[in-house]
């Protein structure tokens, strides 16, 4: 399997563990081999008990390859990620990645738009990272959230086109960055818009000119419907899409199969394996244009 030569077992002390509304944590590991190869869009899997074997995947948010540090976003949700939620700094988590197959932007589109809904946000801050250091993308970021985000808003510094009016709030670490960002939630939340992520990046697609639009790419990760309202999305403005799905898993390496989805291919429909064929799809393979009668 072409992912052995990069994936690595490291039993990785705990730096930090910081805790957030809707029982959110960010957690940061010191596993310097999956930092060093991570690419935005890949996970690891995480054994998250010494006393529970079975790992969880968690999608990588942020690496520091001259550090050797992983971040990692995640909400607790069951036994598992309770479990890992509990842990403290100075303890050892058992840590196999970097897994999967990566986000891959194309040169030319060089103004990709990254929408992240959920847990699904930590690959959009990884890629969003990842493009400012190459310098040649001038990505912008929709994020999504029914629970408090998991760092304190700000009103963004960057004029966006096509922002319904009081739509201003931005992730502080994004503006940091010089990377415009707004906020999307049916919760209320200061400054941010009032309806789904596809809503607030429809209003911007819209309201850019023709040429502009050949120069976006879309990137998104989050719940299964919200990618799918992403794909027709980008399938009703003409723009390649490419969608890193959310899976339970066993193994997390090929071996057992459990995380299949059909993905239409040049040969006819298939089963792939989220864990290594993916996470990151085209989005027409996985949410092909429905047949019209």
């Amino acid at each position: 399997m072409n992912h052995r030569a990069t994936l690595f077992v490291e039993q990785a002390p705990i730096l930090s563990h910081e805790a957030f509304e809707g029982e959110q944590y960010v957690l940061r590991l010191q596993a310097p081999q999956c930092a060093a190869a991570a690419q935005p869009g890949s996970f690891a899997h995480l054994q998250c008990d010494p006393q529970r074997p079975m790992r969880r995947p968690l999608s990588i948010m942020r690496v520091s390859p001259q550090d050797g540090w992983v971040d990692f976003l995640y909400k607790a949700v069951g036994e598992g990620t309770r479990l890992l939620a509990a842990r403290k700094p100075g303890e050892i988590v058992d840590c196999l990645g970097p897994i999967g197959k990566g986000f891959s932007a194309t040169p030319e589109r060089d103004m990709p738009l990254l929408i992240g809904g959920g847990v699904g946000i930590p690959p959009m801050i990884f890629l969003a990272e990842h493009l400012r250091a190459g310098g040649r993308h001038k990505p912008f970021v929709i994020m999504g959230s029914e629970v408090p985000f998991p760092f304190r808003s700000r009103p963004s510094r960057f004029i966006v086109p096509g922002m319904p009016e009081g739509v201003i709030a931005a992730m502080p670490l994004l503006e940091e960055w010089d990377i415009p960002s707004r906020l999307a939630s049916l919760q209320g939340y200061p400054g941010c818009f009032e309806g789904y992520v596809t809503d607030l990046a429809r209003a911007w697609l819209g309201a850019l000119p023709a040429e502009t639009l050949q120069r976006i790419e879309v990137f998104t990760c989050g719940p299964h419907p919200m990618l799918e309202a992403v794909a027709g999305l980008a399938r009703e403005f003409d723009l390649p899409c490419q969608v890193s799905l959310e899976e339970f898993m066993a193994c997390a390496v090929g071996g057992c199969a459990g995380c299949t989805v059909r993905v239409e291919t040049p040969q006819g429909p298939a089963m792939k394996r989220v864990c290594v064929d993916g996470p990151v799809f085209e989005a027409g393979a996985v949410f092909p244009a429905p047949v019209r009668e």
